[in-house]
């Protein structure tokens, strides 16, 4: 009997010999390499994320092994809305961190994980406006110098995490010998061997780096133990929301960094990749905002297109959504295992500093390619003081607290950026000025 050709056509085709990717080339989101290799690209992509993944939940006081379990979920749903032609995974929001702090301020995760919903389905909201009336209004909103600074300034935003986990003394700061060699490893590991070793750099840092701790006795005792008692198979602990007003409004507002993440994203991989995918920007947006719907209505929190993994592509340069389908399935699976979620809790602070410093840095320096692939003109003074505030209010982190309402660094100089570049340009007009033909300010070294 004829197989249907329905059953044998395969949403990605073998790129090349599937074992290798010719030096200048990139294996593109729907192509894939041979399963192994896709497997092991797949759980490179996991390793990247689950620091950051982790971190968010332990710091909201959220269950850790939900939040996997529904960032995996999340990662598949988002997969399914974008038709697999975004690779993207979809982890834990750190922008979610300060207004789910003040919508627990009682101790009760319920009027958070409401606000979670209440934003997801605002941005599946945005998502369905974008895929109706198109990507240009996006474009015309966020230029690439607008979309470059935002990506950038994530990164650089990011760096105090690599050093000393935002200020909880965790990263490199805790372990700089072991977050050393876990940094060289990545580094070796990417020149030192050929072919689909190479790409695995990160992965194999992280292993080198939690090794040597074990020889050194620098793992958590508590979390050793942890691991020792912890079942092999269990279900999450699961939470339902609850809805007050005062929660939403104090969550809301993340929508706005949402899209950032999301529109910067999708901008960055298509500079990778040399395609144009913004039309499926309205999908983007749905996929994240379907997610972070899933993820609050059972106690995850809130998600978003992952940074780490971006960086992850940056270094492998393989963009295969394949990976991303392993990646979210082996999240799922790994929610229900208490035993991998205390083998998490293992890992040395010092290996997720070295890991993340590379990542955290590819993130910043993407956000320089796009505005080198745009060919973004920089003797403009309006999209040089863009990106120069932009990038200066992310780095710094700079705050503003207002009643129960916090922004942090990324809102600020997402913020920053739309508002100096679009404001400017306006100012321009009305004057009559030519800020496009004028050498911005440029300062003596």
């Amino acid at each position: 009997m004829t197989q249907s050709p329905s059953f044998r056509r395969s949403p990605w085709t073998v790129h090349g010999d599937g074992r290798s990717v010719t030096p200048g080339d990139v294996v593109h989101p729907g192509e894939r390499l041979s399963w192994p290799r896709t497997v092991g690209v797949g759980v490179q992509h996991v390793v990247a994320m689950f620091g950051a993944t982790f971190t968010v939940p332990l710091i909201t006081g959220f269950p850790p092994a939900t939040t996997l379990f529904f960032s995996g979920l999340g990662t598949l749903l988002f997969l399914v809305v974008t038709g697999n032609r975004l690779p993207s995974y979809l982890g834990s929001s750190f922008a979610f961190i300060a207004p789910v702090l003040a919508a627990k301020a009682g101790g009760d995760i319920g009027p958070a994980l409401g606000g979670i919903v209440v934003a997801g389905v605002a941005l599946a909201l945005v998502g369905l406006v974008v895929q109706r009336a198109g990507a240009r209004w996006i474009d015309a909103l966020m230029p690439p110098v607008v979309t470059g600074a935002i990506v950038a300034l994530i990164g650089l935003n990011l760096a105090p995490v690599a050093w000393d986990g935002g200020g909880s003394g965790t990263g490199v700061q805790a372990q700089p010998l072991i977050a050393m060699v876990t940094l060289a490893a990545i580094l070796l590991a990417t020149v030192a061997f050929r072919g689909f070793l190479a790409r695995l750099s990160i992965l194999l840092g992280v292993v080198v780096g939690w090794v040597l701790a074990a020889l050194l006795g620098d793992l958590d005792p508590k979390a050793v133990d942890g691991l020792r008692d912890a079942a092999w198979v269990g279900l999450p602990e699961f939470h339902a929301p609850s809805f007050s007003l005062r929660a939403v409004v104090l969550v809301i507002p993340v929508i706005l960094v949402l899209v950032a993440e999301n529109a910067g994203h999708v901008k960055a991989v298509a500079a990778m990749t040399g395609r144009n995918l913004d039309k499926d920007m309205g999908r983007a947006f749905l996929g994240d905002g379907l997610a972070t719907v899933l993820a609050g209505s059972g106690g995850g929190s809130g998600t978003t297109t992952y940074a780490e993994n971006i960086g992850v592509m940056a270094a492998t340069r393989v963009y295969s959504t394949a990976a991303y389908w392993v990646a979210g399935l082996a999240a799922v699976l790994l929610g229900l295992s208490p035993k991998f979620g205390a083998l998490i809790l293992t890992v040395p602070a010092g290996v997720l500093g070295g890991a993340t410093t590379a990542l955290y840095g590819l993130i910043a320096i993407l956000g320089a390619r796009i505005w080198i692939e745009a060919r973004v003109d920089f003797h403009d003074p309006v999209n040089l003081l863009t990106a120069a505030v932009a990038v200066i209010v992310g780095a710094a982190n700079y705050t503003l607290t207002t009643g129960d309402l916090s922004f942090n660094g990324i809102a600020l100089g997402t913020a920053a950026a739309l508002v100096i570049y679009h404001g400017m340009r306006l100012v321009a007009r009305l004057r009559g000025t030519t800020a496009d033909t004028r050498r911005g300010p440029e300062p003596e070294l």
